[in-house]
């Protein structure tokens, strides 16, 4: 059964003085794992309010292996655009697409932006445009 409140259901647990601080690292983590991230204002209360401070970078430290501590549009803007399959003849039992196929087509197509893919944008200076080589 799906939480509808998640943050109704964290706090009293986080809240207990029962429970060790490694439990509530360990719920705060699981609570951005559900969330995809939560803001800084809502991190930084829950770090303050659980009495933590000491131990908050091991928190957030996940964002070194890429984990969306803190969520924000910048984090929205790294996904790989996708393309429209519509028109495309598909098979019955294979209608989805994984995003691998459209940075491959994109690649062999010289269409990945040289921000997200700055070793793989730029093209050779023999390229004659007739695919992938």
């Amino acid at each position: 059964q799906k939480v509808k409140d998640s943050m109704r259901v964290l706090l009293p647990v986080l809240l207990n003085k029962s429970h060790a601080s490694y439990d509530k690292i360990r719920a705060i983590l699981l609570y951005i794992f559900s969330t995809n991230g939560t803001t800084q204002e809502n991190l930084d209360k829950l770090i303050q309010n659980v009495q933590i401070e000491s131990d908050s970078d091991m928190i957030r430290n996940w964002k070194y292996l890429d984990v969306p501590v803190i969520s924000s549009s910048a984090a929205q803007q790294y996904k790989h655009p996708r393309r429209d399959r519509s028109s495309e003849e598909i098979f019955q039992l294979s209608r989805w697409t994984p995003v691998i196929k459209d940075v491959m087509e994109d690649a062999i197509e010289n269409k990945l932006d040289s921000k997200d893919w700055p070793y793989c944008s730029q093209c050779p200076p023999t390229w004659n445009g007739s695919g992938a080589v």
